[in-house]
């Protein structure tokens, strides 16, 4: 049923303090995520909504607009377009489509992004820092006139909203290589995601394995080069040793935290009523 619209701020106070720890969880993750090359802000938000459906005690709730699903996704989505000016300033890699943007502007202005421009021009970090200061406080009138002009989106009826939503990814999805195969594609996975829904299976680790999986496959392979074919080029030096332990870590923990379970479950006496 349509519901009506209230504040965009109601309620938003005790939503901050209940949620607070994972604004934080959210910040670092999507901060981290933003520094790698490419990653993007989308790619932080489904990775921190995933990890917070997975710890949640109410994971029934989310895809229903529950709050703790959208503070986690929001804090990854604005602390990744800041990480992505680590690389970006440092590097002069671009984080993701809006530094890519910058880094053409600045050579174009006579400026090389790099690790020597901290030595050769100090002046532009500040201007940065002062740039992304003064983006802030312009974000705050800006941001509250952008949501109360979104808001009048909701009021906009299911049946209609719905098909033009569906038109426009028909569109986006034809305009990528601009073939009717891009349209075949995103109505197959969008078919296959709504069973997985229906099923139980979670959608976000699929979506992150696909926009992911091209990425990780093309440096994968060019990592193997430089090795030789040898796995242990991941862990000849310090920091990739350690990135390779920490990968590790997280794809064994799962898998170790439920042996361990069903481990404690058998050998708990069972107790009959």
């Amino acid at each position: 049923p349509q519901q009506s619209v209230g504040s965009i701020f109601s309620g938003l106070g005790p939503i901050l303090l209940r949620y607070k720890f994972n604004i934080v969880r959210g910040s670092s993750i999507g901060a981290v995520v933003g520094i790698l090359p490419g990653a993007g802000a989308d790619i932080a938000a489904w990775i921190c909504y995933a990890i917070s459906k997975k710890r949640s005690r109410e994971p029934d709730k989310f895809g229903t607009g529950h709050p703790e699903g959208l503070v986690d996704a929001g804090s990854a989505n604005n602390a990744s377009l800041a990480g992505a000016w680590v690389p970006a300033i440092v590097f002069g890699i671009p984080g993701d489509s809006i530094t890519a943007i910058v880094i053409g502007v600045l050579y174009m202005k006579g400026m090389n992004p790099g690790p020597m421009v901290f030595i050769q021009s100090p002046e532009l970090i500040y201007a940065v820092f002062i740039a992304f200061f003064i983006a802030n406080l312009a974000l705050l009138p800006l941001g509250f006139a952008a949501i109360r002009l979104s808001r009048q989106i909701l009021k906009i009826p299911r049946r209609v909203l719905m098909p033009l939503i569906l038109m426009f990814c028909m569109v986006g999805a034809f305009a990528i290589n601009n073939t009717v195969f891009g349209i075949t594609v995103m109505l197959v996975l969008g078919v296959i995601a709504y069973l997985m829904e229906e099923n139980g299976f979670p959608v976000a680790p699929a979506i992150l394995g696909i926009v992911l999986g091209g990425m990780v496959e093309d440096n994968f392979m060019a990592s193997m080069i430089k090795a030789d074919g040898s796995m242990l080029g991941f862990f000849s030096r310090p920091i990739a040793a350690t990135l390779g332990v920490i990968t590790i870590m997280l794809w064994l923990t799962p898998i170790l935290v439920t042996a361990w379970k069903q481990y404690r479950r058998m050998r708990s006496p069972t107790v009959e009523t």
